[in-house]
């Protein structure tokens, strides 16, 4: 974390951000209109992702620029900002791969063809923006009012890191019993079918929810977890708001395209929960030291690419037992 360095949050840098996010978001809309409901490749998920690096690649690349010409910030107010953007979005794809295996989960839970999976996902991005959004700026309040809060997110992460190290019990999640499952289903006219990729049918006259809404809730809310840890993991690289906030959605918006191209292959990095666990652990403890001793942003980059990297190779290397 670099406190004595200002925030580079500008009304026109977060007018070029969410230009940009809105422009990427109509494009996938498009895209997802014009080919209608079918199932997504490896080809399309692959080329969706490289798109999605690309964008988020050019936004450092036109931040690096802009703050390097501008006399108030120069070279390497630049370099460090744009080295905390690339720290923060590696940290939050590497937690995405969870949210991969909890997509997976639901998917099979409620039987959702493939090729309906599509639409649901972008609007689960959605509001995953909406959600990460308004975090980030509680966040960003509690931090900037009470510098504690910043102890309380290391520990918190320290805690889940050793927690995610523990073996877990072999239990069969059990979504029917979720309460804000049951209080939709309680609370809502339900259609027993998919139609299509419909969330809401009208019939004579009455609107129902079909399964695929409890789907889309079942998203959400998985988001609302995930967020709890990865939000405090990229408070501990920089406090600067609009970092956390420009890393952690460029970084959600290519989760979609992400999940299709690792949904058939996600069981063979077992390994990478503990990559994981290990990375939390380091930015936790990393920002309880920080009056300590400070971790540059190098060292830090370097360090997450190094262990979820050999977390995977390592599951690649030794495969997980039948």
């Amino acid at each position: 974390m670099q406190p004595d360095v200002p925030s580079i949050g500008s009304p026109f840098f977060y007018g070029v951000f969410f230009v940009a996010v809105l422009a990427m978001i109509a494009v996938d809309m498009v895209a997802l209109n014009r080919k209608g409901a079918h199932k997504v490749g490896v080809k399309e998920a692959l080329s969706w992702s490289l798109v999605w690096v690309g964008v988020a690649i050019a936004f450092a690349g036109w931040l690096w620029w802009t703050l390097a010409g501008d006399p108030a910030f120069g070279p390497v107010v630049a370099r460090q900002k744009v080295l905390e953007f690339f720290t923060g979005y590696v940290i939050e794809k590497s937690l995405a791969v969870d949210n991969i295996f909890v997509f997976l989960m639901i998917f099979a839970y409620f039987k959702v063809p493939a090729e309906y999976q599509r639409r649901v996902l972008l609007y689960g991005v959605f509001g995953a923006i909406l959600l990460r959004a308004l975090m980030v700026a509680i966040g960003a309040v509690l931090v900037a009012k009470f510098s504690w809060v910043l102890y309380l997110f290391g520990a918190f992460l320290v805690f889940t890191g050793v927690k995610m190290l523990m073996p877990e019990k072999d239990e069969e999640t059990d979504f029917g019993s979720n309460p804000l499952l049951r209080f939709v289903r309680n609370h809502l006219r339900m259609t027993d079918s998919f139609h299509g990729e419909q969330f809401f049918v009208v019939r004579d006259g009455l609107r129902y929810a079909t399964p695929m809404f409890l789907v889309l809730v079942m998203i959400e809310l998985s988001d609302v977890i995930f967020a709890v840890d990865s939000i405090p993991a990229i408070f501990a690289v920089t406090t600067d708001p609009f970092i956390v906030l420009t890393s952690n959605i460029f970084a959600i918006l290519g989760l979609r395209a992400m999940y299709f191209l690792l949904a058939d292959v996600a069981d063979r990095f077992h390994l990478l929960k503990y990559g994981l666990a290990l990375v939390l652990t380091f930015i936790g403890v990393k920002m309880l030291l920080v009056k300590v001793f400070h971790v540059p942003v190098t060292v830090s980059l370097a360090v997450v690419f190094a262990v979820i990297g050999g977390s995977v190779i390592a599951s690649l290397v030794f495969p997980k037992k039948a």
